[in-house]
């Protein structure tokens, strides 16, 4: 063991060396708290619920002991999220440990090429990465076997059951073989879910971080209570008063629409995300809000969990949500790793119980700030007609989102996969 591996928090959990190397060349030094819960547990081969505040570091905390465990056994992992940016980050973060390990994964999501998918899954993944429709469809398809995985990941699972995806992750779950290592990730912890862990898990140690439901207590969190038509002018004058990142949360796939064309026409750069862009329009969204190229990005909650962008300053909820629950989620998107970051909410008249109702959620008190003295209202084409934030708006359909059954949806190139070796397998040197 190095004296650098020595001054890593990381060493005591018993990761191999090599792949403390790799978590030190990535800054990785200080391992969270359910890193440092987890892992150990994990390596060791033990069935886990983890809950923790999202932005934790929870694809880590499975991500190591899945990758090293996989260097000893034979066999795959398997990881199934809600959303295809989720998916897309986990397995760039596993790519950031595994790839000098020679590790191979393949993502298996909607709006991706189905044959391109095909193609990786015959190069033989150490770790299949999906969602769950899109992984049914390939299951329907008989172009995967689930036969070998032994250690399967459920992250965001409150997530994956609010969208409708309960009777998917039963039907892989009973096609896994018994003798498998399962682990069971979660920002919050529901009476369907433990239900759900008593069923699939074996013992599982239950490791909390943090109370289900509650937010990082580095989030500084205020309620504006504001008529639907000036908050536009709230949203201009934060943009113009905070220089930083700012992620916009709207309720429906229209309303980010226009909020993004408004924030346009008064100079701001900003992009939209949503269920109705194809997957290379969302990469080039979240690409272009990690580097700069746009300041402002705006989401629907069904993209709320899928973006993990460090340094966003302020996180602004333009619309409430209409599951509650998904203010933990929306806020955590700052203040990640420690960080410190701000929510700010704009709230009706007639939604004050409803900000209540999320003060008994994260059990603290939100503070209701006095709207401030508002810019003037800039006329903008997109004013007419007025952006409706109607609480009663239907909300986007998750199954197109995640199952990949859109025939509309943009077909996709291929994911960058390393050939493959004459031996499947891999080891730590």
């Amino acid at each position: 063991m190095t004296k650098e591996h020595e001054a890593s928090g990381f060493s005591e959990l018993g990761i191999s060396p090599k792949i403390l190397g790799i978590l030190e060349y990535h800054k990785f030094i200080k391992p969270t708290p359910i890193q440092h819960q987890a892992i150990p547990a994990a390596l060791e081969g033990k069935d886990i619920i983890g809950i923790a505040q999202t932005g934790t570091g929870k694809t880590l905390a499975f991500g190591v002991p899945m990758i090293q465990r996989l260097g000893l056994l034979k066999g795959q992992g398997l990881i199934l999220l809600p959303t295809r940016e989720l998916a897309l980050q986990v397995d760039e973060t596993l790519q950031k440990i595994g790839n000098g390990l020679g590790l191979r994964t393949v993502v298996l999501i909607g709006g991706a090429s189905m044959h391109q998918q095909i193609n990786a899954l015959h190069r033989g993944p150490h770790i299949i990465i999906a969602t769950p429709g899109r992984l049914v469809d390939h299951l329907e398809k008989r172009t995967l076997s689930l036969s070998q995985v032994k250690i399967a990941v459920l992250d965001e699972a409150d997530r994956m059951l609010d969208i409708g995806f309960a009777p998917q992750i039963k039907e892989i779950l009973s096609l896994l073989t018994v003798e498998r290592q399962t682990m069971l990730f979660s920002a919050t912890m529901s009476p369907q879910i433990a239900k759900l862990a008593s069923h699939y898990l074996k013992i599982p140690l239950r490791i909390e971080v943090a109370p289900s439901g509650t937010t990082a207590s580095q989030i500084e969190q205020e309620v504006f209570l504001i008529e639907k038509e000036n908050k536009m002018q709230l949203l201009d004058k934060i943009l113009t008063e905070n220089k930083g990142r700012i992620l916009v949360f709207a309720r429906t796939k229209h309303g980010a629409k226009k909020i993004t064309s408004a924030l346009r026409q008064m100079n701001f750069s900003a992009i939209d995300i949503h269920s109705n862009k194809s997957l290379a329009q969302r990469k080039d969204a979240l690409a272009g809000f990690k580097t700069g190229r746009y300041r402002v990005l705006v989401a629907t909650d069904i993209a709320a969990r899928g973006i993990d962008v460090k340094e966003i300053e302020i996180v602004v909820n333009y619309d409430m949500p209409d599951d509650l629950e998904n203010y933990v989620h929306r806020i955590g998107r700052t203040g990640r790793a420690g960080e410190t970051g701000k929510a700010i909410t704009f709230a009706t008249r007639n939604e004050k119980s409803d900000v209540r109702s999320i003060e008994r959620l994260i059990r603290k008190t939100i503070p209701i700030l006095e709207v401030p003295v508002l810019p003037p209202r800039r006329q903008l084409m997109a004013e007419k007609p007025e952006y409706n934030s109607d609480r009663f708006a239907r909300r986007p359909s998750g199954r197109n989102f995640s199952s990949g059954r859109n025939n509309n949806q943009t077909k996709q190139n291929s994911f960058g996969y390393a050939k493959r070796k004459k031996n499947t397998g891999y080891r730590h040197k």
